[in-house]
Parts: structure tokens; sequence; C-alpha cells
């Protein structure tokens, strides 16, 4: 058998493994997958982002960092402000891969998901086949209820801006008779729950859409 520890090679295949670790040492944080999360929505400045995740501008601005050290994230500067934005498309892809392979491999991913959705199983579901039909003829409306930010980012074709925290008022905006489809950013968000416990309370006719932009487009779809 050939030893190849003495042929000047190793030391380079070691190195490619610690760049792979280096990514995802990077990723091995709660705080920085909220923040790639949240990255996928929309392009962020830090105080933003910190607003978002409930965490302090100094926290953010670390972990921001450590995204931009293994390429994950880059910024640019806006005055006395910095937006973040992820790197490239498959920094979005890498996310719903991890999460995914978490989803298949940890059944604790379930359980903590009906804890924070608590709501989830009162809405029926409906598919993005059966939504595109539907919106084609006429017979519902899709809303967005993730903040207007993210919206004018990239949506759903078709989609109508309405943020969770404007339901209540604009009510009288969505017509009595049209099924209301509502969805966020994705099957680990509450917004389009919450959205929906509104409208089905005020006798209105809905369905969830658990794909967010993301899902959308990695199912082959085409944003707004």
């Amino acid at each position: 058998m050939v030893d190849r520890t003495k042929n000047g090679k190793r030391p380079h295949k070691e190195n490619l493994y610690q760049l792979f670790a280096q990514v995802a040492g990077a990723l091995a944080n709660p705080h920085r997958l909220e923040l790639i999360d949240l990255l996928v929505q929309a392009p962020r400045t830090v105080e933003e982002l910190a607003r978002e995740a409930c965490m302090s501008v100094a926290n953010t601005s670390q972990h921001l960092q450590r995204l931009k050290q293994a390429r994950l994230v880059s910024a640019e500067r806006e005055g006395l402000h910095v937006r973040y934005r992820l790197a490239d498309p498959a920094v979005g892809h890498l996310w719903l891969a991890l999460r995914s392979m978490a989803e298949q491999q940890l059944a604790e991913v379930e359980q903590a998901l009906d804890a924070y959705r608590h709501r989830r199983h009162e809405f029926e579901q409906i598919s993005a086949g059966e939504l595109l039909v539907r919106l084609d003829k006429g017979e519902a409306i899709l809303l967005d209820a993730r903040p207007a930010v993210e919206y004018h980012s990239g949506h759903l074709p078709g989609a109508i801006s309405l943020p969770v925290d404007e339901v209540a008022r604009r009510l009288d905006e969505l017509p009595p008779d049209r099924l209301i489809v509502a969805y966020c950013r994705g099957p680990y968000c509450v917004y389009a729950d919450e959205a929906l416990a509104l409208l089905a309370g005020a006798g209105r006719q809905v369905r969830r859409l658990e794909e967010g932009v993301a899902e959308w487009q990695a199912a082959g779809y085409q944003l707004a």
C-alpha cells in the first residue's frame, strides 16, 4: 500500500476540509441561521436584523462578520448604515438543504414546530398548483403577511402585501366571497397563521400556503 502521507499532498487535502469546515462553522450557531433566514427574505441593515432577531446591534454585527468571513453574506455601506445580503442564491439553497436534513433526521423538529406554530393545524393547507389555478380563475386572493420590506424585495406573483399587524384594520379591503390564502416566510413562520386566525374569526374562508419565497423558487416557480 502506498504511504500517501509522504507525497506532500496531505496538507493540501487537509486544507480543503478546513475550508469546508469554515463554512460549516459559520452556520453552526442558531442566531446566525436566523440571520441567514431573514436575509433570504430581503437585504437588511444591521439595525433591522438586530430588531427582527431580538438581539443587540453589537451581537448581530459580530455574527454577521462571522458569516461574511465565510463568504456567506456580503455588505455594502449606505451612509451611516451597512446593508447585508446573501452573497449568492446558493446560500439560500444550503439553508433549505440543512433545514430539510434536520427535519428528516430529528423528530424533535416537528415537536418544536408544533410548540412554536401552535395554530398550524387549524387551517387547511393549499398546494402551489391548486393556488395557481384558483388565482387564474379569480377564485382566490393571495396575501403576503410578511413585513412590507420583504414583499418589495420579492413576492409570489399576484400576492397582495398585507402585513399581519395591518390585517384587523384592513379587513374591509378584502372581498368577502373569495377564498383568502396567506403565506409568510415559509413553514417556520407564524405570521400567516396569525393573519388567518384574524380572517377566520371575521368569517372569511381561509387556507394556508406553507411555502415562502425560498420554497417557491426551489420548486421552480418565479417571483414577482
